[in-house]
């Protein structure tokens, strides 16, 4: 697999993107239950048929570009609103980049240490480690670039990331990336109750940064990412329960401004699971 992986590494990002096309639907063609949630996601947040479609290709165009984001060659990007980031990293007091399933999310976080971690802010990035032992280290060692740092998803990891805001540094999140059990709140997300992590909230109430959303746009023909920030447009909630539902509705707004590009088939709405290491109390 790892030899498949560099290999895929090395092809042109519109190849990656056309086989991605092919695979995104043959996976929703041969699983009920994955084109059943998409289609019920897109709806529910009154995405039409054409933002459907475009979504099933997007999303195993995602999956078949990591390779070169992780291993191969740099892509092209552009920016547009370059200049909030610049703002917001000479104010000093931390960035918080929120970034949901959509586009490219891998792209954000490379094209930012690229343009302003090195030389200004680095930015610290929340993860999860895989599984697979050959893709683990792939990853990690694609993370560990100049202006990039990792955190683990647990205790120490948000240490870290509180650690590197009051320096005055920058932290990225995935928001509506269902937390495990007692690490979130249900909050509504496109109608619906979603079980949402509260840690972005509460790292920029707790240390004073300043939101910005952030997504990574896939260009047509394989032209690359364009990146695009948006400013977190309201005063964030004292109130935890009332400041989650506030990003919930910030990612809506960015999500819709580019609906074929979102993972609808994630799945969203799901019962957390337990922390590593709970105790079933119903054994």
């Amino acid at each position: 697999m790892a030899f498949v992986f560099r290999f895929l590494s090395r092809l042109p990002l519109n190849w990656l993107h056309r086989i991605g096309w092919v695979c995104g639907w043959l996976v929703y063609g041969m699983s009920a239950t994955y084109r059943t949630r998409l289609r019920s996601h897109a709806l529910a947040a009154k995405v039409g048929s054409a933002g459907v479609r475009a979504s099933v290709a997007a999303a195993g165009e995602m999956v078949m570009e990591l390779p070169r984001l992780w291993a191969g060659p740099p892509v092209p990007v552009q920016w547009d609103g370059a200049e909030l980031v610049e703002a917001a990293v000479q104010a000093g007091r931390g960035v918080v980049f929120l970034t949901p399933h959509l586009g490219s999310f891998e792209v954000t976080a490379q094209a930012y240490a690229q343009r302003f971690g090195v030389h200004d802010a680095p930015m610290t990035v929340l993860y999860r480690p895989a599984r697979q032992k050959w893709l683990r280290s792939i990853i990690e060692a694609s993370r560990r670039r100049p202006g990039l740092a990792t955190a683990p998803a647990n205790l120490a990891g948000v240490k870290q990331l509180i650690k590197a805001l009051r320096a005055g540094q920058c932290v990225g999140l995935l928001p509506d990336q269902v937390p495990p059990a007692g690490q979130g709140v249900w909050a509504p997300f496109f109608g619906q109750p979603a079980y949402t992590m509260t840690l972005a909230a509460r790292l920029a109430q707790q240390t004073g940064a300043q939101i910005v959303l952030a997504w990574g746009e896939r260009l047509p023909s394989g032209a690359g990412f364009r990146v695009c920030v948006r400013p977190f447009e309201v005063e964030l909630s004292a109130d935890l329960a009332e400041a989650t539902r506030q990003i919930n509705e910030a990612m809506e707004r960015v999500i819709l401004a580019l609906p074929g590009q979102y993972l609808w088939g994630y799945a969203r709405y799901k019962q957390p699971r337990q922390p590593e290491g709970a105790v079933d109390k119903k054994g």
